[in-house]
């Protein structure tokens, strides 16, 4: 599956660009928690994984923040580096190329849906093992829309004119929550919501603010 899902984002790395190369402009929700998300973390490296053609980690870069991207696609990492002059690399988020507690904080947005159970625990347990104690993490999924409720799964054989194989999962918030305790991640806020009209797909979100537990 994950060669599956790399491929598919290779082939579409340049629509997707220019199709979401700009969607914070509108998405105020978004934007205010991640400008939260900077002002807790403050300094050190920010690795923004799953980063897509960049638009997050440049949000975060314009704020301050010493950001990394991370993706699944190469072509991606290299729009990343053609549309931001930021540091970007291919990396698998279950086994993130990053030394243990090097990072001050990371954001995964709508990355974690194209994981099955197992592979999704295994991704929380490297978000809190490359974060310092007290490092923040900023997840965001989809959690239901008019098709598909939580649990449910969409496959994806097209995407704007190509052949791909994806599959997209609407997660349960309260189970995510669960998983990412039994890495090692305390819940500090939640934000739900809705879809933004007309400007991205009509689902219902989530969107969970966690940090690693502090050493005693």
């Amino acid at each position: 599956m994950t060669d599956q899902t790399r491929r598919s984002y290779d082939l579409v790395a340049d629509r997707y660009a220019e199709e979401l190369g700009d969607e914070l402009r509108h998405k105020p929700l978004d934007r205010a928690l991640l400008g939260a998300f900077a002002e807790l973390v403050r300094d050190g490296t920010v690795a923004d994984v799953g980063c897509g053609p960049g638009q997050i980690a440049a949000y975060l870069a314009a704020r301050g923040q010493r950001v990394v991207g991370m993706d699944l696609s190469t072509s991606m990492c290299e729009a990343v580096r053609r549309r931001t002059s930021l540091p970007a690399c291919a990396a698998d988020m279950t086994a993130l190329p990053v030394r243990d507690g090097a990072l001050a904080g990371l954001v995964c947005l709508y990355a974690t849906i194209h994981l099955d159970d197992d592979r999704r625990a295994a991704a929380h347990r490297e978000f809190a093992r490359v974060l310092r104690p007290g490092g923040y993490v900023l997840l965001s999924f989809h959690v239901s829309d008019p098709d598909f409720p939580a649990g449910g799964v969409k496959t994806l054989a097209t995407w704007w004119d190509r052949d791909v194989e994806l599959s997209f999962r609407f997660l349960d918030p309260d189970a995510e929550i669960a998983a990412s305790r039994s890495a090692g991640l305390e819940l500090v806020a939640r934000l739900d919501r809705g879809p933004h009209d007309g400007v991205e797909h009509p689902s219902e979100r989530c969107s969970l603010l966690m940090r690693r537990a502090t050493l005693t």
